[in-house]
């Protein structure tokens, strides 16, 4: 309670509209997964509702039904952290227990919330298929957007309360500016040697996601090659801008670049852009593995070092900002948890 009438003190709204708006924003998170997990549980009970004749959705229902029960399980998640996030029993957990299954949803909605609207403006523009799938037809257009909808509003709902709740719980931590921070805090060995890790085994995948935005098709199984279209080229697009922005991050939090910076943003970023690669390279591995029916669609080495790479990479950059708040919440004598 006194940490929510300090915040509304500098923000010049009280508690009653601060306590409001979080709610809106945690109904609304829930009513937004409602479409998809009733989709999902119309697909787990049978139904073909968006589903066209020839899907490759019906050539695998027992692979399938597992893979809607486990994407039920993730989105309900999001009900759960929403309630963590405006509940006060949820300002006693462990702070790991919480940043993780953020930094998680963080990395699987992001991509969606900035790839998506590209992809309809490409499509709008003549670009072809925005899913990404110019092959055998493998939903009605109308089920994307449903569902990428419902994880934009997902993602907006979701970020704002975490955004409100870290600066509550863990804002004393990230104010000043870059060269404002001790080299306690900021540049230490351990940090430079993951920067420079990251920096280093960057340039396969962003190489490769550059090299397939571009249109090359090196390394791409031959159904990926059949079926790209515009919507391919903005994700792999994305996915270079977003690990070279981890990179980027990173080295700026180890070797104290931009000193006029507010450490919020290298630290915003390195969060985001770390969340994306990481989470987003896992989830193209599983679902390249999970698709891969026969020889064609299997995934080729290039795909799995670029995977791989990514999800290092990822975490690499999600560890130095851990090692950073951990620093700084030691120097500060205001723990993190």
């Amino acid at each position: 309670m006194t940490q929510t009438v300090a915040v509304s003190a500098r923000t010049g709204s009280s508690p009653a509209t601060t306590g409001r708006a979080r709610r809106m924003l945690r109904a609304v998170a829930v009513v937004s997964c409602l479409p998809y997990l009733s989709l999902k549980a119309a697909w787990i009970a049978g139904s073909r509702l968006g589903i066209p004749d020839g899907s490759v959705l019906l050539e695998h229902r027992t692979a399938v039904a597992v893979a809607n029960g486990v994407t039920v399980l993730m989105d309900a998640c999001v009900i759960v952290l929403a309630l963590v996030l405006t509940r006060p029993w949820g300002r006693r957990l462990p702070a790991w227990l919480l940043a993780v299954p953020v930094w998680v949803a963080t990395g699987l909605l992001t991509p969606i919330m900035t790839g998506f609207p590209v992809q309809l403006l490409v499509g709008a523009f003549g670009g072809g298929d925005t899913t990404g799938d110019g092959g055998e037809p493998f939903l009605h257009s109308w089920v994307f957007a449903v569902v990428y909808g419902g994880f934009i509003v997902q993602g907006l709902a979701l970020g704002t309360l975490f955004a409100l709740y870290a600066r509550d719980r863990w804002g004393h931590l990230w104010q000043g500016r870059v060269w404002d921070q001790s080299r306690a805090v900021l540049g230490t060995g351990a940090q430079r040697t993951a920067a420079v890790t990251a920096a280093v085994l960057a340039v396969p995948p962003l190489t490769a996601h550059l090299l397939w935005a571009c249109g090359g098709t090196v390394g791409l199984d031959d159904d990926l090659v059949a079926g790209r279209a515009g919507g391919f080229h903005v994700v792999e697009a994305q996915s270079a801008l977003f690990v070279a922005v981890a990179v980027a991050a990173a080295l700026t939090l180890a070797f104290r670049r931009g000193p006029a910076l507010p450490v919020a943003v290298p630290l915003t970023l390195a969060w985001i852009s770390s969340a994306a690669v990481a989470c987003w390279s896992g989830w193209q591995a599983v679902a390249s593995l999970v698709a891969a029916g026969s020889a064609a669609g299997r995934p080729t080495p290039l795909m799995n070092v670029t995977y791989a790479g990514g999800m290092i990479v990822g975490i690499l950059v999600a560890g130095l900002a851990v090692r950073f708040l951990v620093a700084r919440a030691a120097a500060t004598g205001r723990p993190t948890a």
